[in-house]
């Protein structure tokens, strides 16, 4: 019998290493404790990324669902999370399941769990599913994978993105546009939303490779060094990348300007709220950047900040008027569509944005900025042998000079400055890692606190 322990849900569903704890075996044991707190009679979709053997394991989950008497879809093909998601909405399903590890290293797989609403399964429904683990055994005898179907899960997906954009304002334009799918699930589905309009729209990297170039899909700025380079010498209006499941986005500007998804963030806000007169509150993480507090209150809308993890944005996103609602990782969600975040969405009102204001996205960040101010926000990841939990008794009162005037605590530690400069310390809930952040008005000040953060870590200080 499977132990709890070797099986635990993130901030974004369960996820291992392929062969480790990975496994068939423990997969059919997830699958099983999903079927037994969904019970028999429901019905779910099951879509899987191009990570190795994503389609392998999507029809092992689909076989035990199936044999607990739910009906299954299965996608015909690799797919956006969001594809899922909106599947799952559209077609009034009970849940959803997506095979995938995001932008986790290529030795990783993983699996996440959908509401009936499209959105990621909260707390609630994630610790009942691992109190369920191991209870029943695993129902492998019977028709199974005979009976599932398989489906188009992309072509409702692509056509409702289409009537949700402004393909009339785009259609004209010849914006430049280059989309690096970083050899994720995102594949090309962009060019079939902006079919039929002038945009000059070019790929990278959306063939499959498991091995994702040696490293993980994701889309932070040292594993776009091409994009920038070719957004900068073939003179792109706009560089967009996808993570692994395309539902987070980082851009890249004219000149090779990489753009952090805190900042689209900010920027689509304004552009949801100015130019399309859409009206509701924002959302952001505690890993957010100030710059969108500063857009908040110049908008006169409501502010929520959530610990990190879309599942907190999603769950605002159900039950409040949200404008707007993103990740620091560049997770982005939108009203009136699904309560979940998507990269390809995301991607596109950055273009309809360039569109209704005829800018390019630098011109625009520039404006914004001007206005709003300038921040700096950086990251880093430390592989840890052990896990820590800062104590705020340890805590310094001033860091390099300026007084701490805040400190919050609902998701990691956060401690604020009086010249907003601020440093932060989490752990990670899918990898053995302490990610530190850190951001301030000047680079210099954000280079210096996050590096006395890490010294903080490092002398085991906190």
């Amino acid at each position: 019998m499977q132990s709890n322990t070797e099986i635990k849900f993130g901030t974004d569903g369960w996820r291992a290493v392929i062969g480790g704890n990975y496994t068939f075996e423990n997969l059919k044991i997830v699958s099983q404790a999903v079927a037994d707190y969904l019970g028999s009679g429901k019905s779910l979709a099951v879509g899987f990324d191009t990570r190795f053997m994503s389609d392998c394991f999507a029809k092992a989950v689909c076989a035990v669902f199936r044999n607990n008497g739910i009906e299954v879809i299965l996608s015909d093909r690799a797919i956006p999370t969001p594809a899922l998601s909106f599947t799952v909405k559209n077609r009034h399903l009970d849940l959803g399941i997506m095979i995938t590890a995001s932008h986790n290293p290529p030795e990783y797989n993983g699996f996440k769990i959908k509401t009936s609403s499209g959105g990621a399964a909260g707390q609630e429904v994630t610790e009942d599913v691992e109190n369920r683990l191991g209870k029943t055994p695993v129902k492998e005898i019977g028709t199974g994978i005979a009976k599932i179907t398989k489906e188009d899960l992309v072509t409702g997906y692509v056509k409702f993105i289409r009537n949700y954009i402004d393909l009339k304002r785009i259609k004209k334009k010849r914006f430049k546009v280059l989309v690096d799918a970083m050899h994720g699930s995102g594949n090309s589905f962009i060019a079939s939303i902006l079919k039929g309009t002038n945009i000059r729209l070019e790929f990278m990297r959306n063939t499959i490779n498991p091995h994702f170039d040696g490293r993980g899909p994701e889309p932070v700025e040292q594993n776009l060094q091409g994009l920038k380079l070719r957004v900068k010498n073939e003179k792109f209006d706009l560089g967009i990348a996808l993570d692994g499941d395309a539902d987070r986005i980082a851009c890249i500007a004219p000149g090779g300007v990489f753009i952090h998804p805190q900042k689209i963030l900010g920027l689509l806000a304004l552009h949801l709220h100015q130019d399309r007169g859409w009206r509701g509150g924002i959302v952001k993480t505690i890993a957010g950047t100030t710059m969108v507090d500063h857009i908040a209150d110049f908008l006169r809308v409501k502010l929520y900040e959530t610990p990190v993890g879309f599942k907190y944005i999603s769950s605002l996103m159900e039950t409040q008027d949200i404008l707007v609602g993103g990740e620091e990782a560049g997770g982005i969600g939108v009203k009136e569509y699904i309560p979940e975040r998507d990269g390809t969405m995301a991607g596109l009102l950055l273009l309809e944005m360039m569109v209704y204001r005829n800018k390019d996205i630098l011109k625009i960040l520039n404006e914004a900025e001007k206005q709003f101010g300038k921040y700096y926000y950086l990251r880093e990841d430390l592989q840890m042998e052990r896990h820590i939990e800062p104590k705020k008794e340890n805590l310094p009162g001033e860091l390099l000079g300026k007084k701490v005037t805040e400190v919050k605590d609902f998701d990691g530690i956060k401690l604020i400055c009086e010249d907003e400069s601020w440093l932060m310390f989490r752990a990670s809930g899918t990898e053995p890692i302490m990610r530190i952040y850190a951001e301030a008005k000047n680079l210099t000040r954000a280079k210096r606190v996050l590096e006395y953060g890490k010294d903080l870590i490092a002398k085991d200080a906190l």
